[in-house]
This record gives structure tokens, C-alpha cells and sequence, in this order.
């Protein structure tokens, strides 16, 4: 169960980073810094709260 939980993080982590490197393509680079920090957030996180 825990692959399955990390895997999904993982794509979601993965596709997020990515929206942020679209907006910061289009210039828009607190948008981006934002949608980065949202990432970090989603990956320490959850070992605060399911892993523990």
C-alpha cells in the first residue's frame, strides 16, 4: 500500500513541478516560485502524517 500512496505522490509531485516550469517559461515567476514551493510541501509532508 505504501508503493501505491508513494507512487501517486510521485506523479503528482512530478506534474506539478512541471505547471512550474510552464509558468515560469511564460514569465510569470512568483507564480512559479509558489507552484515550487506547493511541491516541497507535498513531498516532506506526508511523512509527517501517513509514514509515521
Amino acid at each position: 500500500m505504501n508503493f501505491l500512496v508513494i507512487g501517486a505522490l510521485l506523479v503528482i509531485i512530478l506534474y506539478s513541478f512541471g505547471f512550474a516550469v510552464t509558468l515560469w517559461r511564460e514569465k510569470n515567476k512568483i507564480g512559479s516560485i509558489a507552484v515550487n514551493f506547493l511541491c516541497l510541501l507535498m513531498a516532506v509532508l506526508p511523512f509527517f502524517s501517513y509514514f509515521k
